[in-house]
């Protein structure tokens, strides 16, 4: 026997909700809330290799800048920086731990969307993938993955 309610859905008509319908309901809206947003560059951007993004903690974020040559689109949120690398930049690397390595530069869906603290000067919104990695890895303690030995 399922709990139901009515609503109006127009002049003279009743639309009757199911435990069931509800329940859809809910399971729909946390699905949607769940579903990733893209980090939105500045419009003057041009992104002629596609757009990734690298996400470390926080902490990590003012110890990466001065161990980098170029600094890229920057955005923060109180938990992570993310870094706009070009597509595919996890192509043959694992990213240390903590990083998360986002395709698309989707990020999750959270109230409030990470900022743009830091924009390059030019149009390209690109921080060099390979310097990022391999400061990651020292601050991480992480041997790059080509410095590994090879095990047959």
């Amino acid at each position: 026997m399922g709990v139901r309610g009515t609503q109006a859905a127009g002049p003279g008509t009743v639309r009757v909700l199911t435990l069931d319908s509800l329940a859809r309901l809910r399971r729909a809206q946390r699905r949607s809330a769940a579903v990733p947003r893209r980090l939105s560059l500045p419009e003057d951007m041009t992104v002629p290799l596609g757009c990734d993004a690298v996400a470390v903690p926080a902490r990590y974020g003012p110890l990466l800048l001065p161990r980098l040559p170029r600094v890229g689109c920057v955005y923060a949120d109180p938990a992570d920086w993310w870094w706009i690398v070009p597509s595919d930049s996890d192509v043959a690397l694992e990213w240390p731990a903590p990083a998360r390595y986002a395709t698309g530069a989707l990020v999750p869906h959270m109230p409030g969307a990470p900022g743009l603290i830091h924009r390059p000067d030019d149009t390209v919104p690109y921080t060099p993938p390979i310097p990022l990695y391999l400061a990651l890895c020292r601050l991480t303690g992480t041997t790059p993955t080509w410095s590994r030995p090879l095990s047959a």
